[in-house]
This record gives C-alpha cells, sequence and structure tokens, in this order.
C-alpha cells in the first residue's frame, strides 16, 4: 500500500518515497549517495537542508541523520537542466469523476527519466489544484491526443475496469507511407516482445497477442493518412504494425530505425500519430461519452 505523504504536493509535484531495505549504511545521506549513484551527495546535502527530506511521521531528516532500516523516507524528485517542452495540453473535459485532455506531442505523460515537471500529470496538478489525479491509460511521449485522468479514487477502479474489458473505443489517425499491395480495411495481427534494446518492441514467431483494424482515409502528396483502432494495448503497437506492413509513420524516430541516444528533439518533426478519440459508456451515469482530440496528424 502506498504510504500517506507528509510532505504535499508541490506545483503540481508529488514527492517520492522509498523504503529503507536492511542494511548497515551508518547515516541515510551515506546510503542516498550510494543507492542513488547519479545523485552527487552535495545535492542530498542541499536538499535536506532545504528541509526537504523526511519521514513517514514528518520528521526532518538533516546530512547527518542516522540510517534506520524499515522507515519510510519521503522527497521531491528534481533533474537538473531538465528540457523544456513548448507546447501545452488543453483540457476538454473535467468533472468530479473524469479529466480529459488533449495532450501535444513530445510531452511525458508521468515523470520519468529526465522529466519530472515537464510532464503532462505534473503541469495538469499544478493547473486544476487536483491532487489525486491519476492517468487511467498510457500514451507515449511522441504521440499526441486524448488521454483520460481519474480525479476520483473512489471511481478510479470502475473507468480502469473499462479498459481491461476492452470496452474502451479508441480510434487514432496517423499519417505514414504508402504499399500499393496493401487491400483496405485490414485487420493486422502479430506477436508483440520487448525489444533488444529495451525502449523498443518487435515482432516474433507465435501465437498473435496483439491486433489492430487498419483503413485508408485519404491520400496526402506521397503519404496517406490512416484510421486505427487497436484492439489491445502494447507497447508501441501502432508503430511497429504500420512498420511491418511498410508504411511507417512519418516522423517515427524508431521504427524502422531507431535514431542515436541522446539526440535532441526536433520540434519540427514529430511523430505523425495521432490519439483522435475515444468512446465509452460511463459506468456510473449509464451515458454515452464520446472525446474527440481538436490536434491534426498531417
Amino acid at each position: 500500500m502506498k504510504p500517506v505523504s507528509p510532505l504535499p504536493v508541490r506545483n503540481g509535484l508529488a514527492p517520492s518515497y522509498l523504503w529503507l531495505p536492511q542494511g548497515q549504511w551508518g547515516t541515510l545521506l551515506t546510503f542516498l549517495t550510494q543507492h542513488f549513484s547519479n545523485i552527487t551527495p552535495s545535492v542530498w546535502v542541499d536538499r535536506m537542508q532545504r528541509q526537504e527530506v523526511v519521514n513517514q511521521r514528518g520528521e526532518i531528516l538533516l546530512p547527518d541523520a542516522p540510517f534506520k532500516a524499515g522507515e519510510c523516507i519521503f522527497y521531491y524528485r528534481e533533474v537538473d537542466a531538465e528540457p523544456h517542452i513548448p507546447f501545452a495540453a488543453t483540457i476538454l473535459f473535467q468533472d468530479e469523476h473524469l479529466l480529459v485532455a488533449d495532450k501535444p506531442h513530445f510531452l511525458q505523460v508521468t515523470p520519468t527519466g529526465k522529466y519530472v515537471r515537464e510532464t503532462l500529470l505534473v503541469r495538469l496538478k499544478h493547473q486544476t489544484g487536483i491532487s489525486d489525479l491519476v492517468p487511467i491509460h498510457r500514451l507515449d511521449r511522441e504521440t499526441a491526443g486524448v488521454i483520460l485522468f481519474s480525479v476520483n479514487p473512489a471511481t478510479r477502479g470502475l473507468y480502469q475496469s473499462l479498459f481491461q474489458q476492452k470496452r474502451m473505443h479508441k480510434t487514432y489517425e496517423a499519417l505514414a507511407g504508402l504499399n500499393p499491395d496493401l487491400v483496405f480495411p485490414m485487420v493486422y495481427r502479430s506477436r508483440l516482445v520487448r525489444g533488444e534494446q529495451f525502449f523498443l518492441t518487435a515482432e516474433e514467431e507465435g501465437e498473435p497477442n496483439s491486433e489492430t483494424h487498419i483503413d485508408l482515409i485519404e491520400h496526402v502528396g506521397d503519404y496517406a493518412r490512416y484510421r486505427l483502432h487497436p484492439v489491445s494495448g502494447k507497447k508501441h503497437q501502432l508503430r511497429v504494425h504500420l512498420n511491418s506492413l511498410g508504411i511507417p509513420i512519418v516522423g517515427d524516430a524508431f521504427y524502422p530505425e531507431a535514431v542515436a541516444d541522446g539526440v535532441p528533439d526536433d520540434f519540427g518533426k514529430p511523430l505523425k500519430l495521432l490519439a483522435k478519440s475515444i468512446r465509452f459508456t460511463d459506468p456510473i451515469t449509464g451515458h454515452e461519452r464520446y472525446f474527440e482530440s481538436a490536434l491534426r496528424c498531417y
């Protein structure tokens, strides 16, 4: 069970927590600098002196605090020189249960890696003041479009179950290549597994575990705009499927070939993939819900 934090949400950023393991480290500072080897001791000293590291009782932990196995500590995660994402999300809908956002390209949904404050979740918490905000499903950082957030923990499971039961009907649009040998509409199925590089997805022989329904909407110059309905929700499913069909999505930095690690974003060349709409029957009201992105993929 997630412990209750004695630290408040600050500018939309919820504190992180860590249960201290069994071991002999003398001081908490010694443990933290070994456990988080990429964070220098001076950074932890600064956080502690700012009274931003506490235990579950809210007691301030200073640099000379002893290490106590089994204790839970709380702190704010920080990233030096975090890249700024110069695009803003739009709130399409909000009530006491749901918040629906229109996410721009390049914006990570939740804090991870080098992105903490420059994420959709932290920005929305700061904008709305809703500390219990939680995304109900995934959307890649490179993908734009509609994404749902739970506002109320008491009803969160009702909406999450719609995804588990495949009762959320999502439609994507993509600008991708042309393959004259393909006949649309079509259904593509394959077995997706983790790629050799942890951030990629690959296909292998075997029982399919992913399915995408694909239709051609229109030709756009040397490319085409496609409508995509994913039946399953595997990581990078749409990107891998279109690439396997010989029609990779325009602007895809991973498929068919991943760019070198550390290359900065080119904001002028986004991935042309858009979570265009989502439709479902509300489990509380019984009413049909439909939300559509105002963005375009072409």
